[in-house]
């Protein structure tokens, strides 16, 4: 009886892995897939409440595809990149390519695809992200980006948390609670887009000019202008 309540739990895990892809997605995909999902946030009634912050913020992380599958036990892993920014100057740097990965247990069937934007409001934040790995809401606070009337509420200084975060699935866009998720530094694909083995933090203190991130640093400058 025991063995049988061990071997499900395992079987459900192994499932959850085998449903989530394996492939890498390069680079250029993931700046292409982020101009993609700014530009379909931009076009979303709340969307100024989160440029607000961004206006504001030290950086941005952005999770064009984060798989979320279970059966029992859930699993999410998606790969982004990271912008660090400067309100003051209104510079961009970067990018330092990341990837995102959790566990959950409860009551879960099926696989799902959210897209993921984290918006970084301090240094301390930002700092979190130049190690190899960060756990949201454990290291940093994280909640889910505020929107409408609680937004508005929130703009005369009671925002806290380090991260805020919001998601676009199937059209629907809101705030995002990641408790637990591991945030990570992909040392492979920052060797691609760069050349050769460069740290988070020193990829970070590079200005984002290159004619690659440039569509992705327009878009951000684009949704800046939608700031309410």
């Amino acid at each position: 009886m025991k063995k049988s309540l061990l071997i499900l739990p395992l079987l459900a895990l192994f499932l959850t892995i085998a449903s989530i892809p394996a492939s890498a997605n390069t680079p250029e995909e993931r700046i292409t897939g982020s101009v993609r999902i700014l530009q379909e946030m931009a076009k979303q009634q709340d969307v100024g409440h989160m440029a607000h912050l961004l206006s504001n913020a030290r950086g941005v992380a952005i999770f064009p595809s984060v798989v979320k599958a279970g059966l029992v036990i859930g699993g999410r892993y998606g790969e982004g990149l990271l912008l660090k920014y400067d309100p003051k100057a209104k510079r961009w740097y970067g990018p330092n390519f990341i990837t995102i990965a959790g566990a959950s247990w409860g009551l879960q069937i099926g696989v799902q695809s959210t897209a993921l934007v984290l918006v970084i409001t301090n240094d301390r934040g930002m700092d979190g992200f130049v190690g190899n790995k960060v756990t949201l809401g454990g290291d940093f606070a994280v909640a889910a980006g505020p929107m409408g009337r609680s937004a508005q509420a929130a703009t005369d200084g009671k925002l806290q948390a380090s991260i805020y975060s919001y998601s676009m699935s199937k059209g629907l866009f809101a705030g995002l609670s990641l408790e637990g998720a591991a945030v990570s530094v992909d040392e492979n694909a920052n060797s691609v887009y760069w050349g050769g083995s460069l740290s988070a933090r020193q990829a970070l203190d590079k200005r984002a000019t290159s004619s690659k991130i440039q569509p992705l640093v327009k878009e951000l400058n684009g949704l800046l202008s939608k700031a309410k």
